[in-house]
């Protein structure tokens, strides 16, 4: 019998999916009177140099991970984040098409941006109800939640006692880590550009053991 007892560290259940979530870098910025490239109805920016910026620090932030799977979204802006760290590691990026950004309605393809930044009252009372589905024609949180809840599932099934990055959307995030956590539902919103966060999934069990990390921007 040992002497000493230290405290616990934290290994993930055997079984376990253990999960980067990495926020895309920053997109180019909407132009009021032209819409973003559109994809399946929603917004498809592509990156500003800034963003290409943050995720070539990703890619070195990440390199040296035992990292075993790489998967983005249908969006571009997720693909071209991800791009420098799958070069190093000489993965293709898998697509989860759940893991989309939410859907913005009559809003999408930029316009949400301007309503957001003038404080349109639809927003203000969005941010309130804290339902995307206040918006005109956008989906809702739980219609968000419901499906990225299922697209992460899905990867940890395909991924047990792996370490997996997954390149996702501000949305996103939130609705996973709330779902992690049990808050409110925007109670994580506001992840910055190229930031990574991290869940542990095993089964219906979601362990949140990060949130915006930015060290490396």
């Amino acid at each position: 019998m040992s002497n000493e007892a230290r405290q616990h560290r934290f290994t993930p259940e055997a079984g376990a999916c253990d999960m980067l979530l990495i926020r895309h870098g920053e997109t180019q910025a909407a132009i009021r009177g032209e819409m973003f490239p559109m994809i399946d109805g929603q917004g498809n920016p592509t990156l500003r140099p800034e963003g290409h910026a943050q995720a070539t620090a990703l890619g070195e932030r990440l390199k040296s991970e035992a990292i075993d799977a790489i998967y983005v979204t249908t969006m571009q802006r997720t693909h071209q984040t991800a791009a420098p760290l799958a070069v190093a590691l000489g993965i293709t990026p898998n697509v989860e098409a759940d893991l989309r950004e939410v859907s913005f309605g009559e809003w999408d393809g930029g316009e949400y941006r301007f309503r957001a930044a003038e404080n349109d009252p639809i927003f203000l009372r969005a941010k309130e109800k804290e339902c995307w589905g206040e918006l005109p024609g956008a989906e809702t949180f739980v219609e968000l939640q419901t499906r990225v809840v299922r697209g992460l599932r899905r990867i940890a099934v395909a991924h047990p006692d792996q370490l997996v990055a997954v390149v996702v959307h501000g949305g996103v995030v939130g609705a996973a880590l709330a779902a992690a956590t049990g808050s409110r539902n925007f109670g994580f919103m506001g992840a910055n550009n190229g930031s990574i966060s991290r869940v542990v999934v095993h089964g219906d069990q979601m362990i949140l053991r990060g949130y915006n990390d930015v060290a490396h921007l």
